[in-house]
């Protein structure tokens, strides 16, 4: 007995929204998991600024990655316009900047992730925000592929 067209559709329709329409979603426990390694490359990137080792820097870089931090505000494109353009932040002892992870918030596919915190001057005063995305690129290797500092917005007034 053959099914009616509609019934054959409708089969489909749900087939496809139940399996087919979605990303595949990671048990909770698995997304703790994918936080607290975002955390750990986040903080591990910095810490290259910090530790004035641009080559580790590099290492935290996407072949594909846009950082928001070109002259005027331009996308640097690209693993080696980023790290060239970031090589000026490594010159001296001193980093001119820090900064360090206080949100971290993965797709439930696991394989995509935005990282955010403060950015502070050398004294530690905060100056900006950064915002960030990261992706697994290979199994525990997690690259950025964009990244935008933010100025802090202006004091209120009372």
């Amino acid at each position: 007995m053959a099914l009616p067209a509609c019934a054959v559709a409708f089969v489909a329709f749900a087939s496809f929204g139940a399996l087919g329409g979605c990303a595949p979603m990671k048990p909770d426990a698995d997304l703790v998991a994918v936080r607290a390694q975002v955390f750990a490359a986040e903080r591990a990137f910095a810490r290259s600024m910090a530790e004035r080792r641009l080559e580790d820097f590099a290492r935290f870089v996407s072949d594909e990655a846009i950082f928001f931090s070109g002259p005027n505000g331009q996308p640097l494109r690209g693993k080696a316009q980023v790290t060239g353009g970031w090589a000026k932040f490594f010159e001296g002892p001193a980093a001119p900047f820090s900064w360090e992870p206080d949100e971290v918030e993965p797709l439930p596919s696991g394989t995509l992730a935005h990282s955010s915190g403060p950015v502070r001057d050398p004294s530690g005063k905060i100056v900006a925000r950064f915002n960030s995305v990261w992706r697994l690129e290979a199994p525990g290797v997690w690259r950025v592929i964009f990244d935008k500092g933010s100025p802090l917005p202006p004091p209120r007034a009372p």
